[in-house]
């Protein structure tokens, strides 16, 4: 007998609950990768041969002199004295990040095709699945796209480009999430849920949040603002003032806005206040709605993720709590997500 196809969209969704933890944690070590200068350490991108790390004292020598051409090390690392074992260190982080990328790629591609071939995908969703594919595979291109910003043109990678790379992970991440929930309703006979206004404004007023806190980061701007455990010179004041020095307006405002580092610093800093504004709204209406885990979940993240703000300002950067507060980023965008999609329920 022929076995008889169905769908199975609780597999589905579980699925992609994995891919979107997986998704989560390569954010986390993007940011390691960011914060420790490792991102141009790779100055290739080998799809295969590149999944293993050099296994040689001469391959690394190789590997290491290809680094020694790049701007970064002409300009900063070389003078300061770099060791091969420096270079090991963030070599490191750069292979971690890109082998991830590869997990999650075939993390997805492969059960796609799986559910795919065996007709278990629920009517509707096959576009769905494949844009987010497609999107996967863009993040790779923008990442390499980016790193050769910094292996060419300067000593770090362009902070748009790594806007843009963060925003497209963030994005493929939320359209995992709000996926895998639909199917969950699907489950239970539940049409798709709709993007509501007010959901969807909030959503932008995060995006926009988080491409400044890329934009800080690519630009080195965490630190400006002064340093030092509770110190109110440094938050929230800027080196002892409410409105920053040292701005520079001689190309205009938008530029110095994308540009200065004390500008964008700023922007990122006070706008997180109307991000929490909107947030509390938009919990209010989930709970309203009947949806309270959603409700509780988008409280318990965009708190802690402005404590950490400030005490990432008030550590002058210190790696852990930097890198948490960009995994608690991630972590608010799937509440956000999750509010939304709850909102937006349909029968």
């Amino acid at each position: 007998m022929t076995k008889v196809a169905y769908p199975r969209p609780l597999c589905l969704a579980r699925w992609l609950a994995a891919v979107a933890a997986l998704i989560i944690a390569i954010v986390v070590v993007g940011g390691i990768t960011r914060l420790t200068e490792s991102g141009v350490s790779i100055t290739e991108w080998n799809v295969v041969s590149g999944t293993l790390p050099p296994l040689s004292e001469a391959a690394w020598q190789a590997e290491f002199a290809k680094y020694q051409q790049t701007p970064q090390y002409i300009r900063i690392n070389g003078p300061a004295g770099m060791t091969l074992a420096t270079y090991k260190f963030i070599f490191f982080w750069e292979w971690v990040h890109r082998l991830l990328a590869r997990g999650i790629g075939l993390a997805f591609a492969a059960p796609l095709a799986w559910f795919w071939l065996r007709g278990e995908i629920p009517a509707g969703y096959k576009p769905r699945l494949l844009a987010l594919l497609a999107l996967g595979g863009l993040q790779g291109a923008v990442g390499w796209w980016m790193v050769k910003s910094g292996i060419v043109h300067d000593v770090k990678v362009s902070h748009f480009r790594l806007a843009t790379h963060l925003l497209v992970a963030l994005t493929t991440l939320a359209g995992v999430v709000w996926t895998a929930l639909d199917l969950v309703g699907n489950a239970r006979g539940a049409r798709p849920a709709r993007l509501r206004p007010f959901a969807a404004l909030t959503l932008g007023a995060l995006a926009f949040q988080l491409m400044f806190g890329a934009w800080l980061a690519g630009l080195r701007a965490g630190v400006v603002a002064g340093s030092g455990w509770f110190s109110l010179d440094a938050w929230p004041l800027m080196q002892g003032s409410f409105w920053p020095e040292g701005i520079d307006w001689a190309k205009g405002a938008l530029y110095a806005a994308s540009h200065d580092p004390f500008l964008v610093h700023f922007i990122h800093r006070w706008w997180a206040w109307i991000v929490v504004a909107l947030m509390v709204v938009l919990a209010r209406q989930v709970r309203a709605s009947g949806h309270r885990p959603a409700s509780i979940a988008l409280h318990s993240v965009f708190g802690p993720q402005v404590l950490l703000g400030i005490a990432t300002v008030w550590s002058g950067g210190w790696l852990p709590i930097a890198v948490l507060h960009q995994l608690t980023g991630a972590l608010l965008v799937v509440a956000t997500t999750w509010a939304a999609h709850a909102v937006g329920r349909r029968g």
